[in-house]
């Protein structure tokens, strides 16, 4: 995981993403070998009908699109820095939390691991970022850290545009709930993963839902 940087001039740099370099070679080799898979697949069946030629353009046409994505997931990092977000891809963007214009919570379902996210959006092309927040599947999974859940907390409770005490207040119930010993099952981001319908890729919860299961939170 990247050291937290920081210096008097300059706010603390927090990483906002789990760093498992074990485990981020295995998700690779996996997904390379699913691509592939997919690819030869189509290319296969493309080459029995037209030949050998139609097959590969086939594979590569499905290929190179899915190991982009996966590339690009791959490199995906996000850190906290202060009040802004700083996305790094291909390249590196810097977002400002208190200017976004719209804040979204977002869950994501792939095969029965449920992921809780913000989508923030400062309303300008290429500033969008998404935060995981927390990651489950079955009764347990991990979540962000106390000091990460805090820093992003404080840093949303100054938008006013997008109304971000609302989604301030969820993690901060978030961090009273993890205070005070609970399961994960009765933690706010595993309630409002496991509310979430099932048979959906991705959900989003706009800040009008949040707001008001927040208003059910002690």
């Amino acid at each position: 995981m990247t050291e937290p940087t920081g210096t008097p001039e300059t706010p603390e740099r927090l990483p906002l993403f789990h760093d498992d370099p074990k485990l981020r070679r295995k998700r690779g080799c996996s997904s390379v070998a699913g691509v592939v898979i997919f690819a030869a697949a189509f290319g296969g069946i493309a080459g029995l009908i037209g030949g050998e030629i139609v097959g590969l353009v086939v594979a590569g046409v499905i290929a190179l699109p899915l190991l982009y994505v996966m590339f690009y997931n791959l490199r995906r990092r996000v850190w906290l820095e202060g009040d802004t977000l700083i996305v790094r891809t291909w390249g590196v963007r810097r977002i400002e939390l208190t200017a976004a214009e719209r804040i979204d919570l977002v869950i994501s379902d792939v095969r029965g691991t449920r992921t809780v996210s913000l989508l923030v959006n400062a309303g300008k092309r290429r500033k969008v970022a998404k935060v995981d927040l927390a990651v489950y599947s079955g009764a347990g999974g991990r979540e962000l850290g106390i000091l990460q859940l805090r820093k992003l907390a404080n840093a949303l409770l100054n938008n006013t545009e997008a109304n971000g005490l609302v989604f301030s207040e969820l993690l901060v119930a978030q961090l009273k709930s993890e205070a005070r010993g609970d399961a994960a099952a009765e933690r706010p981001l595993y309630r409002l993963a496991s509310a979430a319908p099932a048979g959906k890729y991705i959900q989003r919860f706009t800040m009008e839902a949040v707001s008001r299961f927040v208003a059910t939170l002690d």
